[in-house]
Formats: C-alpha cells, structure tokens, sequence
C-alpha cells in the first residue's frame, strides 16, 4: 500500500497542464497586445505620445467603415486600449472578462480585414505599426491570434467552472 501512495503524491495534479497552457496563452497574448500598443507609440526611432494618433488615425480611415469622429476617437484609445489589455492579460486580473473582450476586440477587427479584403480596398493595416500592408498571411496571422484569445476565454472559463465544482 505504501508504493500507490508514493506513485499519487509524485504524479502530477489533474488540471495542471491546462492551468500552464492557459498562463502561456494569456502571458503571450498580452505581449503581443503591448507590442501592438508600442508600435503604434514609438516608431522611427522616436516616442510619439503625443502624436502618435494621426499616422494610425490614417490606417484606421483606409478600411472606409467610420466617420471621421469615430476614426481620431479610435486612433487617440485603440494603442491605450491595447496596452491595457496585455498588461491585464499577463497579470491574469479579470481574465473572464479580458478574455472575452481581446476576443471580441480581434472578432471585430478580422471583420473588417476581411471585408476590406473583399472590397480590395488597398490599406494599411494598421496592427503592428503603420508600413504592414494587408495581405492573406496578415489575415491567417491575426485569424490565430483570434484563436488564441477565444483558447484563453474558454479556458478561463473552464477553469473557474472547476474551481466552483470542486469547492461545492
């Protein structure tokens, strides 16, 4: 009887390798979030903190879907908006919640590569910089990041769902 109990306390908990894929997940999400957000503030070798929204405001107004109100408003919150995303991505707070908007935030944002695709309309696709034209390899690229997110929302989901049956 003493060898089963040896074999249990050394073999690994159940749930750990999804608990360490969902951290993985999250953690490289959230760098690619602040990436994105560092690429629209600093570029030609310069922070442009204050002025970094008129170059973006340019690619957002290619896809030909908003107003102009709508276009500065986006190109003045979107690089904040992505900051703070990664960084709550990769502290883990509020992953639910995060997840679900990073997921819904690239939902909407393929929707509109796609549709600009469509059209043929010739943009700038604004992710991670100003210069990446949009081609089908930025599509697929950011179609996996999408992929990512709703792996890491449902995995939050799961994860908070076992904790609920394992505590009741």
């Amino acid at each position: 009887m003493a060898i089963p109990a040896a074999i249990s306390k050394s073999s690994p908990r159940p749930g750990a390798l999804p608990r360490a894929l969902l951290v993985l997940g999250r953690i490289a999400l959230g760098f690619i979030f602040l990436y994105a957000a560092y690429a629209k503030l600093y570029f030609g070798g310069d922070w442009h903190l204050s002025d970094y929204q008129f170059l973006f405001a340019m690619a957002i107004d290619s896809y030909k879907m908003l107003p102009m109100w709508a276009v500065e408003w986006m190109a003045r919150v979107l690089p904040w908006f992505e900051l703070t995303l990664g960084a709550l991505l990769i502290i883990g707070a509020g992953l639910r919640w995060i997840g679900s908007i990073s997921s819904g935030l690239l939902l909407v944002f393929i929707g509109a590569m796609t549709r600009a695709k469509i059209l043929g309309l010739e943009i700038n696709c604004g992710c991670f910089g100003n210069n990446e034209k949009l081609g089908t390899a930025t599509l697929v690229r950011d179609s996996s990041l999408l992929m990512l997110a709703l792996a890491v929302t449902a995995g939050a989901f799961l994860i908070k769902k076992r904790r609920a049956t394992v505590s009741s």
